[in-house]
């Protein structure tokens, strides 16, 4: 890992920035989906939405990258990306005591936008319960939640100086570093991010057809009949 210059430094920090900001949209909208619909509603869910899908592009890249330098050099450490070392850096500079900590923290953030975008179909389709769209966003939500719980357990075994990252992906810190434990962890994530996007995907497709009656659940309901515009309504006789 490099050393962090000030470009990556504020990549990183606008990054942790943007799962704040999508979370603090998520709470925002979660609690005003409690009250009468209103079609601004629709359009931040769509919002967090898109930022979720960018944000896991490019967090599934890193995989794939990972992946196939992997099929080239099977008994290497696992590989970074330039831009997912430069945040990985930037990040670590949190405590550069624990080298992998930066690493840890940047697979946690994109997991956390990720888990966001996810959120985000759940709460466009609060009002269309029976959305098939919601199905899946439900499935997604549940695995990439479990899979966020092993990246927080990653990083805070890190963090907290346990010598080296404990999870599911790493046998709970049972595998020594080498190439078994850089091939076991490599492929868990991979298979978790392709499982876990291929679902995100199958989401936004049900969506995509079912996004006339997901809009018309947040239009604002009309007013009564009687209530014609520019017309005054007399007093009645008591």
């Amino acid at each position: 890992m490099g050393i962090p210059t000030p470009l990556w430094s504020i990549a990183a920090a606008l990054l942790v920035l943007w799962a704040a900001a999508m979370w603090t949209a998520v709470a925002v909208l979660a609690r005003a989906n409690r009250n009468p619909v209103r079609p601004w509603l629709y359009r931040a869910s769509a919002g967090v939405i898109v930022l979720g899908v960018l944000g896991q592009l490019g967090h599934v890249q890193e995989h794939i990258a990972q992946v196939a330098y992997w099929t080239a050099h099977p008994n290497s450490p696992a590989w970074m990306t330039p831009w997912g070392d430069g945040l990985a850096a930037a990040l670590g500079r949190v405590n550069p005591a624990e080298p992998s900590l930066g690493m840890e923290i940047l697979h946690l953030t994109g997991n956390v936008v990720f888990l966001a975008g996810l959120a985000g179909i759940m709460l466009i389709t609060r009002h269309a319960l029976r959305s098939r769209s919601r199905t899946w966003a439900r499935m997604g939500v549940w695995m990439q939640g479990i899979h966020g719980v092993e990246h927080l357990a990653l990083t805070l075994s890190v963090a907290l100086g346990a010598g080296r990252a404990i999870g599911l992906s790493t046998w709970f810190g049972l595998l020594d570093p080498g190439p078994g434990l850089w091939t076991y962890r490599i492929w868990w994530h991979f298979i978790a991010n392709i499982v876990g996007t291929v679902i995100f995907g199958i989401a936004l497709y049900h969506l995509w057809r079912e996004r006339r009656e997901v809009e018309a659940a947040y239009r604002t309901p009309a007013g009564p009949a009687s209530a014609v515009p520019g017309r005054r309504r007399e007093p009645q006789p008591t």
